[in-house]
C-alpha cells in the first residue's frame, strides 16, 4: 500500500514540476496560478535544488529510501531543466558596448509614480546616454522635470505621455506613461488612439508614438495590466494587442509588460516572441535577470520589464542596472543597446 502511494504521489509531484517549469508546453502559461509561478523561475529552480537535497537526505533511511530517490530525481531534473532555461537566457551581463554611429540606447523604468525622483531618472539617463525613455507610472510632471534636468545636463528630450483620465487633477500616476525621445531621432508624437484610449492596453495606458516624417522606428512605451486573479483575462488581452503593435519591420517597445518571454509563447509570429518582436535582453545576456521586485535579488525577481525589437534592429548589448533598488521603485531600470540591423550586417555599425 505504501510503495503504490508512493508511486502516485511522485507521478502527481512530476507532473506540477513539469506543469510549473514549462506551462506552455500544457497551454497554461496564461492560467492562474500557473502564469505566476512561472514568471519567478528562479525562486522555483532554488525550492526544486533544495527538494532534491531534502529528498536524498530522506533517502538515507531505509524504509524511505526508493520513495525518496524517486522524488529526488524529479526535483533535480525539474532544478536542473529550469536552470538551464534561465541560463540559456542569461543570468547576467553588466556592462554595455561602446557605442557607435548608429547605435541606439532605450532605457525602460517603471518609477512607481513619485517613488522615484525625477533626478535620478535624469541622471541615470545621461549616464546610460539614454536615446529613448520609456516610463511606466510617470506622470507629465514628472516627465517635464525629467526632460529639464537632461536638458541641463546637456541631454535635450522631447516628452510625450498618454494620461487614461487627463480630466481627473491628481490621478493615480498608474493611468500615466511617459515617453522621452532624443530630438535627434526626429520629431514623434502620439497616435490618437492611445491618446484617446479607443485602441489601447485596457487599465493602466501604452502609448504609441509615431515618427512625423515617416523616418525612424515606431516607438511603443508599454505598460500592461499585472496579472493578478481578477485581471487574468485582461491581461491576455494586454499581452495579445502589444502583439499587434509590433506588426512593421521597424519597432522598439519598451516598458512593464508584466509579463515575461514564457508568456508571450503564443503571440509571436515567425521568429518572434511577441508579434514580430523579440526579447531584446534575453538576446543579449540579461533575460532571466529579474526587474521586479528589488526587495529580491536580480536572480530570484521576475523579468517583467523588455525592450523588445522587430527585424529591422538587433541588440548588441543590455543591462539591468541594480544599483537603484533603495531609489523608491519596485521595477529595476533596463538599458538595451541597440544597432540597425543592415549596419550590423554590413559591419558598418561596429566600431564607429
Amino acid at each position: 500500500m505504501f510503495r503504490l502511494l508512493g508511486a502516485l504521489i511522485t507521478v502527481l509531484f512530476a507532473i506540477a514540476v513539469a506543469v510549473t517549469t514549462w506551462p506552455q508546453f500544457f497551454r497554461l502559461e496564461h492560467t492562474f496560478p500557473f502564469a505566476q509561478i512561472v514568471a519567478l523561475r528562479g525562486p522555483l529552480v532554488a525550492l526544486l535544488l533544495m527538494a532534491a537535497l531534502l529528498f536524498l537526505l530522506l533517502s538515507l533511511a531505509r524504509p524511505l529510501r526508493a520513495f525518496a530517490l524517486a522524488m529526488a530525481a524529479v526535483a533535480l531534473i525539474g532544478g536542473a531543466t529550469g536552470g538551464a532555461i534561465m541560463f540559456s537566457r542569461g543570468i547576467g551581463s553588466g556592462t554595455l558596448p561602446a557605442q557607435t554611429e548608429t547605435s541606439l540606447r532605450v532605457m525602460t523604468w517603471n518609477t512607481a509614480g513619485e517613488s522615484t525622483a525625477p533626478g535620478t531618472v535624469a541622471s541615470t539617463a545621461v549616464a546610460m546616454d539614454a536615446d529613448i525613455l520609456s516610463l511606466p507610472e510617470t506622470n507629465a510632471l514628472a516627465g517635464e522635470a525629467i526632460a529639464i534636468a537632461m536638458r541641463d545636463m546637456g541631454r535635450p528630450m522631447w516628452v510625450l505621455h498618454v494620461n487614461l483620465a487627463p480630466e481627473i487633477a491628481q490621478g493615480p500616476d498608474a493611468w500615466t506613461t511617459t515617453i522621452l525621445i532624443s530630438p535627434e531621432l526626429g520629431d514623434y508624437s502620439v497616435i490618437q488612439s492611445s491618446a484617446d484610449g479607443s485602441s489601447n492596453t485596457k487599465i493602466v495606458p501604452s502609448a504609441v508614438a509615431m515618427p512625423v516624417n515617416g523616418e525612424g522606428p515606431i516607438i511603443v512605451a508599454v505598460h500592461a495590466v499585472a496579472p493578478r486573479e481578477d485581471y487574468m483575462d485582461t491581461w491576455r488581452e494586454d499581452l495579445r494587442w502589444l502583439g499587434d503593435q509590433c506588426a512593421d519591420a521597424s519597432v522598439i517597445m519598451a516598458g512593464d509588460f508584466n509579463a515575461t518571454v514564457d508568456h508571450m509563447a503564443s503571440f509571436g509570429v515567425g521568429d518572434g516572441q511577441l508579434g514580430r518582436c523579440r526579447d531584446a535582453a534575453g538576446d543579449s545576456g540579461n533575460g532571466s535577470v529579474g526587474t521586479w521586485s528589488t526587495s529580491f535579488p536580480a536572480l530570484l525577481g521576475a523579468p517583467i520589464d523588455h525592450v523588445m525589437y522587430s527585424t529591422d534592429w538587433k541588440p548588441t548589448g543590455s543591462v539591468v542596472l541594480r544599483s537603484f533598488d533603495q531609489s523608491g521603485s519596485d521595477h529595476r531600470p533596463l538599458v538595451v543597446q541597440l544597432e540597425p540591423a543592415d549596419a550590423l550586417d554590413s559591419g558598418a555599425g561596429v566600431g564607429g
